[in-house]
C-alpha cells in the first residue's frame, strides 16, 4: 500500500534532489515545530553534522520569550552563524526543508546572513 506524501515532504524531496552539502560548502538545514526551531550544518559527503543550534540551546535558553517565535528564530540564525564562523565555515547552501520561505524560516536565514554566513 503506497503512503501518501504531504505537500511539505514532496517539496523537501524536490529540493534535496537539487542541493547537497559538501565539505567546502555544507548544507544549512532548518526544521520548525509548533514551538521550537532547529538549524544544523550538515556535510552530506561525510555524513556528519558539523554544527547545530535551536531554541533549546543552552546559549539561548534564558533569553527567549515564548510569545515571539520569529524573534527566537532570528536569535537561532545569529547563533548558528556564530558557531559556523568559529569553526571556519563561512559559505553554506540553504535547505529550507520543504517549508515556505517566509516567517520563521526567512527570519532565521536573514539573521544568519547578517551575522556573516554566505548563501
Amino acid at each position: 500500500m503506497a503512503q501518501k506524501l504531504t505537500g511539505r515532504q514532496r517539496r523537501k524531496y524536490r529540493i534535496r534532489n537539487k542541493i547537497a552539502g559538501s565539505p567546502g560548502r555544507p548544507r544549512l538545514t532548518v526544521f520548525r515545530s509548533a514551538r521550537h526551531i532547529y538549524a544544523q550544518i550538515v556535510d552530506d559527503v561525510g555524513g556528519a553534522t558539523l554544527a547545530h543550534a535551536s531554541t533549546l540551546s543552552p546559549d539561548l535558553k534564558g533569553t527567549l520569550s515564548e510569545d515571539d517565535k520569529t524573534a527566537a528564530a532570528k536569535k537561532v540564525g545569529a547563533l548558528i552563524a556564530k558557531i559556523c564562523l568559529e569553526k571556519k565555515i563561512d559559505k553554506v547552501v540553504f535547505d529550507r526543508n520543504g517549508y515556505l520561505y517566509h516567517g520563521r524560516v526567512k527570519a532565521l536565514a536573514e539573521a544568519a546572513r547578517e551575522a556573516g554566513l554566505q548563501f
